[in-house]
């Protein structure tokens, strides 16, 4: 169940603006009197999970190398990957970066231009928490307004629309995502009279259930991308995470949820390293190196 704590902490996270597959080593010996060991076989490739993600903003390839093994993409909240990466970052790592308009402050024919210059990019994540204050912050009539925008960027393109990103939020009176969805999808039909194209429903969550927020949402008949989770269960009632055990208990609880419902088409961990990290769930430690928490996220099950 959602919670007034769970919801302070899930603020403060929102971007602003697969296991290994290696074959174990092995000795074989030949049938002579005196055994020659044969040289242990190369580890068969690496598979990972399609879903899997990260949403942090990579600024250099070691931590994009300590996490490829396991991870298939990130997104960093903006258009374009990080300035610092070398221009072959994403097919060293092979990892699929994902842009996003954060909301409506973009120039659309520069985006269009973005799009059709790297064709390799399928999906657009598009309107970030626009029901937190400090986030998006757009009523549904004003989203509304603004989608056919987004619809044409997709026409013209041929990427696929994800998003809005919904958390539970602050703004008056649309806290609930649900009810922001209604009043989103009636103030649109009202100008448009038809649906707006909602290729996959975006998703945020910082706490217990995400099972089942992820079933209030299912009435819109769309596939998740779920691009923000962690646990921050923070209230002291014996349920808070306040160690790394717990939070390595949730991560697999919820990447497992996520792997095994068939209406979650991807989702991204939040987040690569945060500083302070009350909740222990930075999966990189200095520079190139996994924490503990990330190499469990790269070996979940799928």
């Amino acid at each position: 169940m959602f919670t007034i704590a769970a919801l302070s902490v899930c603020l403060t996270a929102c971007g602003g603006g697969g296991s290994s597959d290696a074959a174990a080593s092995s000795q074989v010996s030949s049938p002579s009197v005196t055994p020659t060991p044969t040289p242990t076989p190369a580890p068969s490739a690496v598979t990972k999970s399609f879903k899997r993600g990260v949403g942090y903003d990579f600024a250099n390839s070691q931590d994009l190398a300590a996490v490829s093994p396991g991870v298939t993409w990130w997104y960093n909240w903006g258009l374009k990957p990080n300035a610092s990466l070398p221009a072959n970052a994403q097919s060293s790592a092979s990892m699929d970066f994902v842009p996003m308009l954060w909301n409506g402050n973009f120039v659309d024919a520069d985006v269009i231009s973005y799009l059709r210059a790297n064709p390799a990019i399928k999906y657009l994540l598009v309107l970030n928490e626009p029901n937190l204050v400090d986030q998006a912050n757009m009523t549904p009539a004003a989203a509304a307004a603004l989608w056919p925008r987004y619809e044409a960027i997709s026409a013209a393109t041929g990427v696929k629309l994800v998003g809005p990103a919904m958390n539970w939020g602050t703004l008056s009176g649309y806290s609930d995502p649900v009810v922001w969805l209604d009043a989103f999808y009636a103030a649109f039909r009202a100008s448009n009279n038809r649906d707006p194209q909602i290729d996959y429903l975006a998703f945020h969550w910082y706490d217990y259930g995400l099972a089942d927020q992820l079933n209030r949402l299912t009435k819109y008949g769309k596939p998740f991308w779920v691009t923000e989770f962690a646990n921050w269960h923070s209230q002291t009632d014996g349920a808070q995470i306040d160690t790394l055990a717990k939070q390595e208990a949730q991560m697999a609880d919820m990447v497992n949820t996520c792997e095994t419902r068939t209406d979650v088409f991807r989702y991204a961990w939040f987040t690569g390293r945060l500083s302070p990290d009350p909740h222990f769930d930075s999966l990189l430690a200095g520079t190139g190196v996994l924490t503990d928490l990330g190499s469990k996220y790269l070996t979940q099950p799928w």
